[in-house]
């Protein structure tokens, strides 16, 4: 571990302990004897991408303390929908869960009329408990030639950059591109992928030049460069690559966007398994290894109710319905 990652993760560690004081106590097993057979948690998305790190962690976690065996199931395709239209069409036992990023509350709004894999974000899914943010970085191959996003927005308006990877139509990472082509005034166009992975694969491998991603997902490209991080696309700097600059620092307005993760299940989960599900949540993710593990793929521990996430799944739909009609955002 680097010194700097190490700074990070003992920041981490001190601030998830300090709040230790204002988390709900080990949560006892629901009055039903939930569990008593194994979880799904569900993930949209391939194994090595972000969503499915956090979701073995916690699913790990999950197993140890309600001593039941949790499993991952990748059920990929369509930006996400498949999988979580399949979590909204779940029973609503607490069997079938889903770890999704916002990709959640925005994919549905870029599919078309009877795709099979339709869902209400804000009406077909219970919220339990966000986990964690992420901030997305514009990154490039180290190949481009390309060292300072002045050079990326002159090559595309020259016309020798033309596409960025996402993992998918409706993704953060899409929405973030359509906010900087109309910012930097380009028209760089999306090549969507089935996860984030897979995208990065071929950026690394040249057949598209640079990706819009979270930092945790190329972290280790960074590190024997590989690929170079040009600027995030936040408020401010963020503390796993602080020598990045935001968009805005560099004159590009406009282009605030990030990521965060969550556990949700099928509408009408009954409200203890919720609160049960909750409470196990927020004292996992003060753990120190939590932490420590959460840092390697760059996402900052959140927690908190239900209710904080249902707001901002509400907001998220609100914000993103918008820019999706805006930008004509809609699955192919």
């Amino acid at each position: 571990m680097t010194s700097t990652l190490r700074r990070i993760v003992l920041a981490a560690i001190g601030a998830a302990v300090g709040t230790a004081a204002l988390l709900a106590t080990a949560p006892a097993m629901a009055q039903n004897g939930y569990p008593n057979k194994p979880i799904t948690i569900v993930v949209a998305y391939p194994a090595g991408g972000d969503t499915d790190v956090l979701a073995r962690l916690l699913a790990e976690k999950l197993s140890t303390r309600l001593k039941q065996s949790v499993v991952v199931e990748n059920r990929t395709g369509a930006a996400g929908t498949i999988g979580s239209a399949y979590v909204a069409r779940a029973a609503a036992d607490g069997y079938t869960l889903l770890l999704a990023p916002n990709t959640v509350s925005i994919a549905p709004l870029v599919l078309k009329a009877g795709t099979g894999a339709n869902y209400d974000v804000l009406n077909d899914l219970t919220p339990i408990a966000e986990l964690g943010t992420q901030s997305l970085f514009v990154v490039v191959n180290k190949n481009s030639g390309i060292t300072k996003m002045s050079d990326l927005v002159a090559r595309a308006k020259a016309g020798k950059v033309e596409t960025y990877a996402t993992p998918g139509n409706g993704s953060p990472m899409h929405i973030m591109g359509e906010l900087f082509n109309k910012s930097a005034n380009v028209k760089l166009s999306q090549v969507p992928y089935r996860g984030t992975a897979p995208a990065i694969v071929d950026v690394l491998g040249g057949q598209v030049p640079m990706t819009y991603v979270t930092y945790g997902a190329v972290a280790q490209y960074v590190g024997n460069g590989s690929l170079l991080p040009l600027a995030v696309a936040d408020t401010k700097r963020s503390p796993f690559a602080p020598n990045v600059p935001t968009l805005a620092e560099l004159g590009y307005k406009d282009v605030e966007i990030s990521a965060w993760q969550a556990l949700l299940g099928p509408k009408n989960l009954p409200p203890e398994i919720v609160r049960l599900l909750n409470g196990h949540v927020n004292e996992i993710l003060k753990q120190p290894d939590v932490v420590a593990r959460m840092a390697t793929i760059a996402v900052t521990p959140v927690g908190g109710e239900p209710a904080v996430l249902q707001k901002l799944i509400a907001a998220d739909y609100a914000r993103y319905a918008k820019l999706v009609k805006e930008f004509g955002i809609q699955a192919d």
